[in-house]
């Protein structure tokens, strides 16, 4: 059987939800979600989750489901993604997968390398080594083992530096050994169209700076508390989404308002020039891309079918 379904992606804040609500309710589809950090319960406002309105119209998945102390990945969604690609279409139901997280869909079509889960004690391991000697050690250990992954990466990336510790600690093989062997993959005999809206960088901007304002407005803060009440380890994927770092500042009283309003703004906007960057360079294929905004495209002039 081959499996077809659609991808609605690009950059944060640019109106791709809608887009696939009007595109499910078109061809009807149901929608799934494509983002790292709308898969978790805990964080509703500062990940901009589908509202309920929106759920009852459209079929949602995989948003909202998984508890804040997981460590959720790429590999985990990838399993998720298939079995709800799969049994949409079972349901006669067009799957469309929505979300900036390119990572997440480069893995789903072209597969993942096929290493070992990492144990929670390395990656405790890996966080600890990192407060207690600094990235510049980490780098000089990786560069013994491992100096092809170091030479791509940017060398303050510590969640990528910690990535290559982890593999080869638990390993013993270097991860750039592991991704030239053949990838694990999660979807075969597949037909996809991929609808990529780059809209205009500098308006992206000006929306994402709006949008983190009205998220304070409708009880972020409140949420990041609730957060920080669980006693999470900080290393958790979660605690590391756009505005929990500088909310939690905020509430520890180390900046006010005005600064974690900027520097909320600010880790938001880098995250949007990186998505630009990522998509522009991606091999993947694309059906159509748009340079505007999803909500200055009229669905009906697409040929989808």
């Amino acid at each position: 059987m081959t499996l077809s379904f659609y991808i609605i992606a690009g950059p944060t804040a640019i109106g791709k939800s809608k887009f696939a609500i009007d595109l499910a309710k078109k061809i009807n589809g149901n929608i799934i979600n494509a983002d790292s950090m709308q898969v978790y319960k805990d964080l509703e406002i500062l990940t901009a989750r589908p509202s309920n309105q929106d759920t009852k119209i459209i079929d949602h998945h995989l948003y909202g489901y998984v508890r804040a102390n997981e460590r959720y990945n790429v590999e985990k969604w990838c399993n998720d993604a298939r079995d709800k690609i799969i049994e949409s279409q079972k349901n006669n139901v067009v799957p469309i997968l929505v979300g900036g997280t390119g990572l997440y869909i480069d893995k789903l079509i072209n597969g993942i390398s096929d290493i070992p889960q990492i144990p929670e004690y390395l990656k405790l391991d890996s966080e600890n080594l990192i407060k207690k000697k600094g990235l510049n050690y980490l780098c000089s250990l990786i560069k013994e083992f491992d100096s092809i992954s170091l030479s791509k990466i940017n060398p303050n990336d510590s969640i990528r530096l910690k990535r290559i510790w982890e593999v080869y600690a638990h390993t013993g093989k270097a991860l750039s050994e592991w991704n030239e062997s053949e990838p694990k993959l999660f979807l075969k005999d597949i037909k996809y169209k991929l609808i990529l809206f780059l809209p205009d960088r500098i308006k992206n901007y000006k929306k994402v700076n709006m949008r983190f304002i009205s998220m304070l407005k409708k009880g972020a803060i409140d949420e990041v508390k609730n957060l920080l009440n669980l006693n999470l380890n900080i290393s958790l994927p979660i605690m590391r989404a756009h505005g929990v770092p500088e909310i939690t500042q905020l509430l520890e009283k180390k900046i006010n308002q005005e600064s974690c309003i900027e520097k909320g703004q600010q880790v938001t906007r880098n995250y949007v020039k990186r998505q630009h960057t990522w998509w522009r360079a991606s091999k993947l294929q694309i059906f159509k891309q748009f340079s505007q905004f999803p909500e200055e495209i009229d669905i009906n002039a697409i040929k989808f079918i």
